[in-house]
C-alpha cells in the first residue's frame, strides 16, 4: 500500500525536513516486507491565498484516484499507536493500493473535504503547527510499521 502525505505548504530545509526524511526512510525500509510503502510527500501551495476552499481543490488534486482518504484534523479520532498500526494493517489487508493522508494549512481542512474522508485522525485536542504534524505523522508511520513487524520500537 503506497502512502501519500498530501500537505499544504512547502517545507524548506531544516530540522523538520530532516526528521521527516529520516522517519520515511525507516518506514519504507521496515514497511516494504509488510506491504506498506513507499511513502512520499506531495506538497501543494496556494499562491493566490484563496483560503480553505482553494486549498481543498489543490489537496483533492494531490490525492491519487481511488486512494483511501485520511485527514489529519483536531476533530478526528485520537488513537493509540498500536490502534493506528492495526488500522494501517486493516487498510492494507482490504487490498487498498493507495492511502492518502491530508494535512491542511493554517486554517485546517475545508469541511466538505473533511466529510469526504474515509477517516479523520487527530494527534490530540491541541492544535499543532501543520509542519510539525508532518513530522509526527512520519514518526507514527514508522512506529506502526515497527509494531506490525513485531519490532522493539514500541513498548507498552
Amino acid at each position: 500500500m503506497r502512502v501519500h502525505i498530501c500537505a499544504m505548504g512547502r517545507l524548506r530545509t531544516g530540522p523538520e525536513k530532516d526528521l521527516i526524511d529520516d522517519y520515511l526512510v525507516r518506514f519504507d525500509r521496515t514497511g516494504r516486507a509488510l506491504g506498506l510503502g513507499p511513502a512520499r510527500i506531495i506538497e501543494v501551495e496556494d499562491k493566490k491565498n484563496g483560503g480553505m476552499s482553494a486549498e481543498a481543490v489543490l489537496l483533492r488534486r494531490a490525492v491519487p484516484e481511488g486512494a483511501l482518504l485520511c485527514v489529519l484534523d483536531e476533530r478526528g479520532r485520537v488513537e493509540t499507536s498500536p490502534d493506528f498500526a492495526s488500522r494501517l494493517g486493516v487498510w492494507r489487508d482490504q487490498g487498498r493500493s493507495d492511502l492518502a493522508f491530508v494535512i491542511g494549512g493554517a486554517d485546517g481542512i475545508e469541511p466538505a473535504l473533511r466529510k469526504q474522508a474515509d477517516h479523520a485522525l487527530s494527534f490530540g485536542k491541541m492544535v499543532w503547527p501543520h509542519m510539525l504534524v508532518r513530522v509526527m505523522l512520519a514518526e507514527q508511520l514508522y512506529r506502526a510499521a515497527s509494531i506490525l513487524a513485531g519490532g522493539p520500537y514500541h513498548r507498552e
